[in-house]
């Protein structure tokens, strides 16, 4: 029991610190609706899950291990948090961020898969607590449902701004912030030295 406890009391502070997943979020409740931030929630939690299940069949150990590879994620997946956080820019620009259905899980997912720093963190946390596949996919799993009420939570409360921030002179601010973020986590994302 204590074991969990624990591992509930780390998951939470992981789980609510703001990162990349909070600015896309914010980005995509404000401007394409509650559904769309559940939506990329949803996708965030995936990716979050992707990376459980493969830190507990070992498959996250041999990505932080390869150099080569763990690089290519990385950077993969800064080019992709910095080209979102350009769209953020240009939505500004034209006064509107294009959502496509779909749009929402596809980029929480795809900025989840793409940032190997994930799967070191699942490979260093979860033998901590556990050890066996069933085992570290229960406590992987338990993250992911925790991720699943924070995010989407996050997401509802946001999108429940929309009419406040959809007056041009906030939203062109928002899209600035959020913009500026994205591209923030992405370059340090990319400067940041291998595994």
């Amino acid at each position: 029991m204590t074991h969990l406890l624990a591992f509930v009391a780390i998951s939470t502070v992981v789980i609510c610190t703001p990162g990349p997943d909070t600015a896309l979020i914010v980005r995509n409740a404000l401007f394409g609706g509650r559904a769309n931030g559940v939506r990329t929630a949803a996708g965030i939690v995936t990716g979050i899950a992707t990376w459980t299940l493969a830190a507990s069949a070992g498959v996250a150990a041999a990505v932080a291990a390869s150099h080569p590879l763990f690089t290519a994620i990385r950077i993969g997946g800064a080019a992709y948090l910095v080209w979102l956080g350009i769209q953020s820019f240009r939505g500004h620009a034209r006064g509107e961020i294009l959502h496509r259905p779909g749009s929402g899980y596809r980029q929480g997912l795809l900025s989840n898969l793409g940032n190997p720093k994930i799967a070191i963190f699942f490979t260093s946390l979860l033998p901590q607590f556990a050890t066996g596949f069933g085992a570290l996919a229960a406590f992987g799993m338990l993250f992911c449902a925790m991720g699943a009420a924070w995010l989407t939570g996050y997401a509802l409360v946001v999108a429940r701004a929309r009419g406040v921030v959809m007056r041009p002179r906030i939203r062109r601010a928002i899209d600035r912030m959020t913009g500026a973020a994205l591209v923030a986590f992405g370059l340090r994302l990319a400067a940041e030295r291998g595994a």
